[in-house]
């Protein structure tokens, strides 16, 4: 995700690990009282060492750590039209452990090859380049629907995951880029899906402009802490939406935390499946 995007800050001391692991920490500098539920993410990352597409190889990294209560799920290996190769294991994990889940998918721009086998299918009109990259769009999202499908995970949402990405990068042409983005919103939401949005301020500018839509939000603090991860909620809007996660990461995991006011089952339902 953005990982690979934002300059690493300080890695978490083994005490803070430590009471990370144990589900101690908590609070923040936004709403430090309020009820919040720790999870994290996971995606190819957490796979064997050596699966995967050569760009983006598993790195054998573990799973949420005991006090996990959610898990977000990636459902590709980096680039769209690529899956998670170990999107099943990863989805059997989640029901061991009975923890809450969602889903969410790197959104990138199609190449050459893609753009002309899926931009002539879809509900876009087909003639002029920006028909095709929505429609190319919207079956990219359709891939990690039936990916979702196959495996069986479930989630009432997808974030979209948009930010620069070497593997699969975008235009210089904001046009462009948002109307690939138009079109992967378009699909989820055909399949009956919620979207929500992942990025960063300065990322989605870049890349989408002024591309708004005033749905769910969630938000990184990059290689910080809990406190800074938490202060992300409430600010710094990409699109008009309300963030509803946060996340931060060490050199093991990504950690995230819901935002105060969406901790509640009620609220959670919106947002994650529970098995």
């Amino acid at each position: 995700m953005i990982r690979a995007a934002i300059r690493r800050g300080r890695v978490l001391t083994g005490l803070v690990a430590l009471l990370l692991t144990l589900g101690v920490l908590g609070g923040g500098t936004a709403s430090a009282s309020a009820p919040t539920r720790v999870g994290g993410d996971v995606s190819w990352p957490q796979c064997p060492v050596g699966t995967g597409i050569p760009t983006r190889q598993g790195e054998g990294k573990p799973m949420p750590t005991r006090a996990a209560s959610f898990v977000v799920l990636g459902l590709t290996n980096g680039p769209g039209f690529v899956p998670n190769p170990c999107l099943g294991r990863q989805v059997r994990w989640s029901r061991r452990h009975h923890v809450w889940t969602s889903a969410y998918a790197m959104t990138t721009y199609p190449r050459r090859r893609q753009l002309a086998r899926t931009g002539g299918s879809g509900p876009f009109a087909t003639h002029r380049r920006l028909g095709r990259l929505r429609n190319s769009g919207y079956q990219q999202a359709l891939f990690n629907v039936r990916t979702m499908a196959r495996v069986g995970a479930k989630s009432p949402i997808v974030w979209v995951d948009v930010e620069p990405y070497p593997v699969a990068p975008w235009t210089r042409s904001v046009r462009r880029n948002r109307a690939v983005v138009q079109g992967v919103v378009a699909g989820y939401e055909s399949a009956g899906l919620r979207v929500g949005f992942y990025s960063t301020p300065s990322m989605w500018r870049s890349l989408v402009g002024g591309l708004r839509y005033g749905y769910p939000e969630w938000h990184t603090a990059g290689g910080t802490t809990m406190a800074a991860a938490r202060a992300k909620c409430g600010h710094d809007s990409l699109q008009g939406g309300r963030t509803v996660l946060a996340q931060w990461w060490d050199d093991r995991r990504d950690h995230d935390v819901s935002c105060p006011g969406y901790a509640r089952t009620l609220r959670m339902r919106r947002f994650f499946t529970r098995h």
